[in-house]
């Protein structure tokens, strides 16, 4: 399975539609589910994703400093971290980063851009990749 945990909730008809788009093509492949945890502040943030996190899970943080990876490698990635460990944990901080405490139980860093995004955008930039990867991974046509 793979897990998106993403601080906030998307209240925007436009992201909802764009996030639920990606997320049905994912689960033609693959398992995903998307947890939502409160947007407050960093500490209270970091204890409710906690509660989420399975320490079997392969955890990639979602980070601007983190590896930045073309759409080839990421799939790669995907395919290798679902091969080894079964499930992924792919965690969107809140607008204040990712607690240290979720930073250190982490097992890559991952940053698409040296850019600063919307944070609802940025979830459908990510699932968008999960599909592609797969679409990649199966040999599958996808637009370039």
């Amino acid at each position: 399975m793979i897990k998106v945990i993403c601080v906030g909730k998307l209240k925007e008809k436009y992201l909802i539609s764009l996030v639920e788009d990606y997320l049905n093509r994912v689960n033609k492949y693959h398992k995903l589910n998307i947890i939502e945890v409160k947007d407050s502040n960093i500490n209270d943030e970091a204890l409710e994703i906690s509660k989420y996190i399975n320490n079997k899970d392969y955890i990639v943080i979602m980070d601007i400093n983190g590896n930045k990876l073309n759409s080839i490698e990421f799939s790669k990635k995907i395919d290798n971290w679902l091969m080894n460990y079964g499930n992924i944990t792919f965690i969107i901080g809140g607008s204040d980063g990712i607690h240290s405490s979720i930073k250190n139980l982490s097992n890559y860093s991952l940053s698409f851009s040296d850019m600063t995004f919307p944070h609802g955008l940025f979830r459908g930039f990510l699932i968008e990749q999960i599909y592609r990867s797969f679409k990649i991974i199966n040999n599958e046509s996808y637009h370039k």
